[in-house]
């Protein structure tokens, strides 16, 4: 990734047909609208992808499509660790890193138990590491099936081997953020941060850029925040998007992705709600807290005349 420029690195969803097969006409749409929003890079097979509903097959064939209809636009990442022997999980990794990604992202919750000690987890990030020679690596701290944080030393002595260039942090916790920037300063490295709450504090602080659902509402915002957080000129704006951000958080999170589907319905992308992932029932009352976000976005997007055709 070009960390010389803050960037919005989107976690891409997977659209499906109303028969649950995966829908590639509009995975290509989706990608081209993550693309024109001005998207730095893409993470592709990531928890919003529904990875863990997907076949190895599927995963694979996806990233391809993707990395096919990207044409070297921008670099893409993608998961490529889904538990078991650490053997079998290089095997993976490296099938990963052949369709053409950038970096190969490892799950931290699943190269350990969550009993497991932090000397076990690193011996197995380092097994790894081992067993994937060339293999650019990056991790994301996902919260399935349990989330395991990363210590800033812990970081540090992963990317002082010089494979891991990429880091999506959810630890939620701005001055555990900072401790991982401080820790890694100077190295080929970006850390992308998930947590919107902190967003332009994360940016301010070093951060690469964001990594984060809302991108799947209106990413075009997430990328004016990456370019203007830090313009005085625009100052009240960007505290309006933060705060657009923080009043907004659970309304984006309940029954995601359900929700950021019929989102980008609503702003005219032909994609089904269809999700693999049992998230919860998308009720009436869920669907007239997104119109109001709906509504609300339009009023925040005519302010800031941000303009994007779905």
């Amino acid at each position: 990734m070009d960390n010389s420029k803050k960037g919005f690195i989107p976690v891409m969803l997977t659209p499906f047909k109303d028969n649950g097969e995966i829908d590639y006409s509009t995975l290509t749409r989706l990608t081209e609208v993550y693309l024109q929003a001005g998207a730095a890079g893409l993470f592709a097979n990531c928890l919003s992808s529904e990875m863990f509903e997907l076949s190895d097959t599927e995963r694979i064939d996806a990233i391809k499509h993707i990395i096919k209809t990207v044409n070297g636009a921008v670099p893409v990442i993608a998961t490529g660790t889904f538990g078991g022997p650490i053997a079998k999980q290089a095997d993976f990794v490296k099938r990963v890193n052949d369709t053409g990604t950038e970096a190969v992202i490892v799950i931290t919750s699943l190269l350990a138990e969550e009993s497991d000690s932090e000397e076990y987890f690193n011996s197995q990030v380092f097994d790894l590491i081992d067993q994937t020679p060339g293999v650019p690596l990056g991790f994301y701290e996902c919260p399935v099936p349990y989330k395991r944080l990363l210590s800033a030393e812990q970081l540090k002595s992963f990317v002082d081997t010089k494979r891991v260039i990429y880091h999506k942090d959810t630890c939620l916790d701005i001055d555990q953020v900072r401790a991982k920037l401080k820790a890694t300063e100077g190295a080929k490295f970006g850390l992308y941060d998930a947590y919107m709450v902190h967003a332009v504090e994360s940016l301010k602080a070093g951060s690469s850029g964001l990594s984060c659902i809302q991108g799947n509402y209106f990413p075009e915002l997430i990328v004016w925040l990456c370019d203007n957080y830090n313009n005085a000129a625009l100052a009240g704006e960007v505290e309006k998007v933060q705060q657009f951000l923080n009043d907004n958080m659970d309304v984006m999170h309940n029954v995601y992705p359900i929700v950021s589907k019929y989102f980008l319905q609503k702003r005219g992308l032909n994609i089904s709600t269809f999700t693999r992932r049992k998230v919860g029932e998308f009720t009436g009352a869920v669907t007239n807290q997104i119109e109001t976000l709906f509504k609300d976005y339009n009023y925040l997007q005519q302010e800031l005349e941000l303009r994007i055709q779905l």
